[in-house]
């Protein structure tokens, strides 16, 4: 049996397709780990959705920034609706189906056989891996219970941007989602710098990337995140970064996890649906 983690796909369907081709992935032994962002952007989200669903317990996929901004539009929020790649969904005849489906994927996956930890975007320097697993399961909660829809509806903003155990009601909530999907960098002390998208370069305004936070809690913990197609494909320490910008017309990047070798990547080049500025 083989896992492979595999980075973020928004909705290009067949590089995915085309990727697993290359792997001889076969769904009747191997798994999928995939770091979130199923969806937007690409041209074929609601393939994308349908085909790793149907994949039941072979797929593992966290939730990333782009699958909760489905989940917010699904329930009415079209606070940052900006292009049409999302209406298939919306529209077709599984919606709800989908929809349920989505929410109930985790936040963060942990595989006890080898110790990987699997992610979208980041943790803060606080929380170790054990730490953020149970920060995880209270949002996980609210996504799955009666109070998903009034979640959607607050869940967008920077705010707060430091975590403290006191924190409570939807600031907690917002603060632990946006560490999932959204962190890239942070301060020394934990101060989150949602603004921050490029690649590190030391004009990041003081903030630096999260896994570069000296003695952070999670340095044992290993790792696998996306989300951050400037940063490209990184082995660092006990981090593994694996988006490498497939919809910008990068590559689609999968990981083999092994416990005892080497991770190995294989990557599959993308004609890419979208240009760097383009939404």
């Amino acid at each position: 049996m083989a896992r492979y983690a595999i980075g973020d796909i928004q909705g290009c369907y067949d590089d995915l397709r085309a990727l697993l081709d290359t792997l001889h992935f076969d769904p009747e032994k191997d798994r999928l780990w995939l770091v979130g962002d199923l969806v937007n952007r690409g041209p074929n989200s609601l393939e994308v959705l349908r085909f790793v669903k149907n994949l039941g317990k072979r797929a593992i996929s966290v939730l990333g920034n782009h699958d909760l901004h489905l989940l917010a539009l699904s329930q009415g929020n079209r606070r940052h609706y900006n292009n049409t790649s999302l209406d298939a969904i919306l529209k077709a005849p599984d919606r709800d189906e989908l929809i349920d489906w989505l929410r109930r994927r985790p936040l963060m996956y942990r595989h006890k056989k080898t110790g990987f930890n699997l992610i979208h975007a980041g943790l803060p320097p606080q929380w170790d891996a054990r730490t953020a697993r149970a920060r995880a399961k209270e949002v996980e909660a609210v996504l799955r219970g009666p109070e998903f829809s009034d979640f959607c509806q607050q869940m967008y903003g920077n705010d707060p941007d430091q975590w403290s155990d006191d924190l409570k009601g939807m600031e907690r909530l917002r603060f632990i989602t946006n560490c999932f999907t959204r962190l890239r960098y942070c301060d020394p002390k934990g101060r989150l710098g949602l603004r921050e998208k490029g690649a590190p370069n030391g004009r990041n305004n003081g903030f630096m990337p999260w896994f570069r936070v000296p003695d952070r809690a999670s340095r044992d913990d290993k790792i696998i995140f996306g989300h951050w197609s400037t940063l490209g494909y990184l082995h660092e320490g006990n981090v593994w970064a694996i988006d490498t910008g497939c919809v910008w017309g990068g590559q689609l990047t999968a990981l083999r996890v092994r416990r005892k070798k080497g991770l190995k990547p294989f990557r599959h080049p993308c004609a890419g649906a979208l240009k760097p500025g383009q939404e």
